[in-house]
């Protein structure tokens, strides 16, 4: 009998799935049987993350890649071929600012990765699913449907992400193609330990208690819940789901009001 949440046989496709919540990712959907592209701009994650991958007896490829560059991205997903069966776009970047204090360079830089690098993968990667249908989960944030202080681009480009999903979902139902997104709160990651250190250094465990805080839960989450989820969506136990944006924010969003 097939066990649940078995990728056996099915080919994926992470972005920025070498460190982070995307690693968590590759990870999970490695740990159940799929195969596992890591398409990474930076080298020696994605290549650490495949070592993982491996000793830990899954499947998984690093290929370099910049999102934001749709001839680099052609050619990763040109490695991949129609094996394509699940694409999790990931790779993002963050920015801390109001409009007032965002430059154009700033909102250029965010909409390149946040928002076209999604086009750019989806662009891509569709064609590769339209014969056999397939599944995507885009990785939004809960600044896609609430208000957030002082993430203006963020929150522009996390936007983008959330109706971009609803676009895909819509138009390509006739495919057999789900699309949907996530949307997590802040969640624990080195990046999150860096910010810290860099904005407040000789503060970092009073801030870090605070930035928990701002979940109702009273905690960050960690990479691996936000994996159970996209392994979840991108499964067969998942088939009557698309369209959707999947909160993962310790209630931030409903409760903190």
């Amino acid at each position: 009998m097939k066990q649940p949440f078995d990728l056996t046989a099915k080919t994926a496709v992470v972005t920025g799935g070498g460190s982070g919540i995307g690693k968590a990712i590759s990870k999970r959907l490695a740990a159940h049987g799929a195969t596992v592209y890591i398409i990474e701009f930076n080298e020696a994650t994605g290549l650490e993350t495949v070592d993982e991958i491996s000793e830990e007896g899954g499947k998984a490829e690093y290929i370099p890649c910049n999102v934001a560059k749709i001839d680099s991205v052609k050619e990763a997903f040109s490695q991949v071929g129609d094996k394509l069966d699940i694409l999790i776009n990931n790779a993002g970047i963050a920015h801390v600012g109001n409009l007032e204090n965002t430059s154009e360079e700033d909102l250029d830089r965010v909409y390149d990765v946040n928002v076209k690098g999604v086009y750019n993968c989806l662009k891509a990667g569709i064609p590769l699913m339209k014969e056999k249908g397939g599944a995507i989960i885009n990785v939004a944030s809960i600044a896609s449907v609430v208000g957030i202080a002082d993430r203006f681009a963020y929150s522009m480009s996390k936007g983008a992400v959330y109706t971009m999903t609803l676009s895909i979902a819509k138009d390509y139902l006739p495919f057999n193609i789900r699309c949907n997104c996530i949307a997590p709160a802040r969640v624990h990651t080195p990046f999150v330990d860096g910010f810290i250190a860099k904005n407040y250094p000789g503060q970092e465990e009073e801030m870090f208690e605070k930035l928990s805080k701002t979940q109702p839960i009273g905690r960050m989450g960690k990479p691996e819940e936000v994996a159970n989820l996209v392994l979840y969506l991108a499964s067969d136990e998942a088939s009557f789901i698309t369209g959707s944006c999947y909160p993962i924010d310790g209630g931030y969003i409903t409760l903190n009001s």
